[in-house]
């Protein structure tokens, strides 16, 4: 399974934004998005996608669902430790 890249640059809608993995687990990411003008961070669910081998970036549809936007890092973090508890209560740990 392809692994998220820790770095890369948007395209589309976020064209030439930075974005940057900060945390990750078995379940969950948190990457940090600066547009040039502002940062923010994007927690969101570890998602594979089996047709294509590879773990997806959630797309515009997927927040509010999968995916959610903070302009604060400790307040990602606590979303990110929510789903982790999520996903450990679901696998029985």
């Amino acid at each position: 399974m392809k692994e998220l890249k820790e770095e890369f640059t948007g395209r589309g809608q976020v064209k030439g934004f930075a974005f940057t993995q900060i945390k990750k687990s078995a379940s969950s990411y948190i990457y940090e998005v600066n547009s040039g003008d502002a940062k923010f961070y994007e927690v969101f669910k570890r998602i594979e996608n089996t047709r294509f081998g590879c773990v997806s970036y959630p797309t515009n549809n997927a927040f509010g669902v999968w995916a959610w936007t903070y302009g604060d890092l400790d307040k990602a973090e606590d979303k990110f430790d929510e789903l982790e508890l999520s996903f450990e209560s679901k696998i029985g740990l």
